[in-house]
């Protein structure tokens, strides 16, 4: 009985690396995704008055990383939407971003709470004032040449 015991307890813990060992490859492949651009992303439409903006959608946590690092260009009239999961406090950094970029703070209203420039390849973290389920970036200056601020309200369409 007690060798039985032992053989399943080995079984067990062998089991158990595995699968610990499968985890940190599995995250490890993960990390280096973020070394190269994200595809082109689903695009939505979203209307500030009566501005809009093609923007992108990063949903996952790989696609929020990722952002527009690597990318080459991004016209005025376009952007990238990062949508979390719910309201937090967060941080953005230009990490890999050659292109200079402007960048909204959104509440789950849609409401523009904060509008940030953003320094190409700066690791500097440019954290929100408050918790925000939307951050919204696009080339820098662009929300000043649409006449948008702080206080207005982006339309954001079901992203079901």
């Amino acid at each position: 009985m007690r060798a039985r015991t032992l053989s399943l307890i080995k079984t067990c813990i062998a089991g158990a690396m595995a699968v610990l060992l499968f985890t940190a490859c599995a995250q490890r492949g993960s990390s280096q995704d973020i070394n190269k651009p994200n595809p082109k992303l689903k695009t939505i439409d979203l209307r500030i008055g009566s501005v809009v903006v093609k923007a992108e959608v990063a949903l996952t946590e790989i696609e929020r990383n990722r952002g527009l690092m690597f990318r080459s260009s991004l016209r005025d009239g376009e952007g990238m939407l990062f949508v979390f999961d719910f309201d937090q406090q967060v941080s953005f950094w230009m990490k890999n971003t050659k292109l200079p970029l402007s960048l909204a703070y959104i509440l789950a209203d849609g409401t523009i709470v904060q509008i940030l420039d953003l320094v190409p390849f700066s690791e500097e973290p440019r954290p929100s004032s408050r918790s925000v389920r939307y951050a919204l970036e696009v080339p820098q200056g662009w929300f000043g040449r649409a006449g948008i601020q702080v206080g207005d309200r982006v339309q954001i369409p079901s992203l079901n």
